[in-house]
């Protein structure tokens, strides 16, 4: 995707994908051109008119019983962002202040904010520019939207601020001079309308669902190279069991696991093993995974409605209104994202447990313990730390599921008196992701490993066995200890890039 046109009604996930990551460019729709300056000639016509509208003719929170004089309404607007830029920690990484910029600049043009068609322009052109400004991570609390972050990613949009060149941090006003981009003079309302949105927490989300969409279909390639290394029973994902509790998720990730294992010698059918059935870490798969694909698919539907939303606040409706409401407030991304928090530990705490009983030699199947050669046992430890490893992060996924949006803290002298903490919810999920994407590596770790120990005159399944040569080209089988932390971050970076779903799926078709 080389150009994303945005209208401010049809941005989409894979869109915000294109944009933060690959650096696709953005242009603004004709369309738009007229609603923004309808709501524009509006917010003028109020100022003029001295109506007392919140934040156009009035301070801000708990001053917005204080008059504004209609020629310090540009004055207010600065210093507004000036005062508002108060993040702490580190940095937000590139992909997600771009993403972030697109989506408050694809709220605005909705005709509902009062900005100006330049301001616009200038943002779209700090985003084609490639201009990254420093915006904290920490300070949000999620209502009256993303106020922190927003207000320093603007500090760079009126010259101020700082902004990452090469690594290093320069003044935002001379990344501008040098990008050949002139800081905007803030009108009337237009700080308001930029620093008031979920455009931060949104931004992570979308990224976020993205990824976690792609790590399901992943944890549903490794599930199935572990039904290998364990020689499993794929009787539990039969397509006739299956239908009998008709969840659409459960139902997708059996399809997935059949599709993935069809033709594989090594897994076998009830009544073809001395086995009744496996445990449940194998057998309830499709229940776990399939519930967490139903989770996200709720998660993903908040999104796509958050990217082509208004959210700031006042709204500027009909031909001549300015309401205050509340659009800004993130409960519906806070709710969202940590409901994907928690899906995604779900795949993480299912796959150490695949992950352990692989190294088990009272659960392995006949492998040897700790999946290495038995005449080299005792002097190497095999694969008995990263079980470990993976072990420590689902644990810490446990204290980092626990939902941001149950909390709230009064703010603005108890003006704003619920908040939605989305923005950590949204931050908390985004970390939740990076974990579970190392547990699954470790599982296909040793899932390969587990295979390379079977016989070998067996025949893996058709997805199966390109993901295990595949993975193979990359990671060497571990015959005796070695330092193996990088083949796991190895493989942690095929499951990133999709590389290994790829190659998946051009043999066996596209996964659910």
């Amino acid at each position: 995707m080389e150009k994303v046109i945005i209208d401010g009604s049809s941005l989409t996930i894979d869109q915000v994908v294109a944009v933060a990551r690959d650096f696709a460019l953005v242009e603004l729709s004709p369309s738009c051109i007229g609603k923004i300056l309808a709501s524009r000639k509006i917010v003028d016509d109020l100022v003029e008119k001295g109506s007392a509208v919140y934040g156009l003719t009035t301070g801000f929170g708990s001053f917005k019983d204080v008059a504004i004089n209609k020629d310090q309404t540009a004055e207010l607007q600065k210093n507004l962002i000036m005062s508002h830029a108060v993040g702490v920690g580190e940095p937000f990484p590139e992909e997600i202040v771009r993403a972030a910029i697109l989506i408050r600049v694809n709220s605005v043009i909705r005709g509902h904010s009062g900005v100006r068609v330049d301001t616009v322009n200038t943002l779209l052109e700090m985003l084609n520019k490639k201009i990254y400004p420093f915006v904290p991570q920490q300070g949000s609390v999620g209502s009256s939207g993303d106020l922190a972050p927003l207000s320093h990613m603007l500090l760079v949009l009126i010259g101020m601020g700082e902004v990452f060149v090469d690594g290093k941090l320069i003044s935002g006003r001379e990344a501008m001079e040098k990008k050949e981009i002139v800081p905007v003079i803030l009108s009337s309302k237009e700080g308001l309308a930029l620093n008031n949105g979920t455009a931060f927490m949104t931004a992570i989300g979308a990224l976020a669902v993205y990824d976690s969409m792609n790590l399901l279909k992943i944890a549903d390639v490794s599930l199935s190279l572990t039904l290998e290394a364990l020689t499993g029973i794929i009787s539990a994902f039969d397509e006739r069991v299956i239908s009998t509790r008709p969840h659409e998720g459960q139902i997708l990730c059996a399809r997935n696991v059949r599709k993935v294992c069809d033709g594989s010698t090594l897994i076998k059918k009830s009544g073809e093993t001395c086995r009744v059935q496996d445990s449940y870490s194998i057998r309830c798969s499709p229940q776990v995974h399939g519930a967490c694909r139903e989770a996200i698919k709720y998660v993903k539907k908040i999104i796509e409605t958050e990217l082509n939303s208004t959210t700031d606040n006042p709204l500027i409706i009909g031909e001549n209104e300015a309401i205050s409401c509340g659009n800004f407030h993130g409960e519906p991304v806070a709710i969202a994202m940590d409901t994907l928090g928690i899906a995604i530990s779900e795949i993480g705490s299912i796959s150490e447990r695949r992950i352990a009983k692989m190294i088990d030699p009272s659960t392995n199947n006949g492998l040897p313990g700790f999946l290495i050669k038995k005449e080299f046992a005792g002097l190497n430890s095999g694969f008995l730390m990263p079980q470990y490893t993976a072990a420590a992060l689902v644990s810490e996924n446990k204290v980092l599921a626990h939902p941001a949006s149950v909390d709230s803290i009064p703010t603005s002298a108890n003006q704003e008196d619920h908040v939605s903490m989305g923005t950590i919810a949204s931050r908390k999920a985004r970390e939740i992701i990076k974990n579970v994407q190392n547990v699954v590596a470790i599982e296909i770790m040793n899932s390969v490993q587990g295979i390379d120990l079977r016989e070998k005159y067996t025949i893996l399944g058709k997805g199966t066995s390109e993901a295990y040569n595949f993975i193979r080209k990359h990671v060497l089988f571990y015959e005796k200890d070695r330092v193996i932390h990088k083949d796991m971050i190895k493989i942690t970076e095929l499951i990133k890039s999709t590389e290994i779903l790829k190659v998946v799926e051009s043999v066996v078709g596209r996964l659910d």
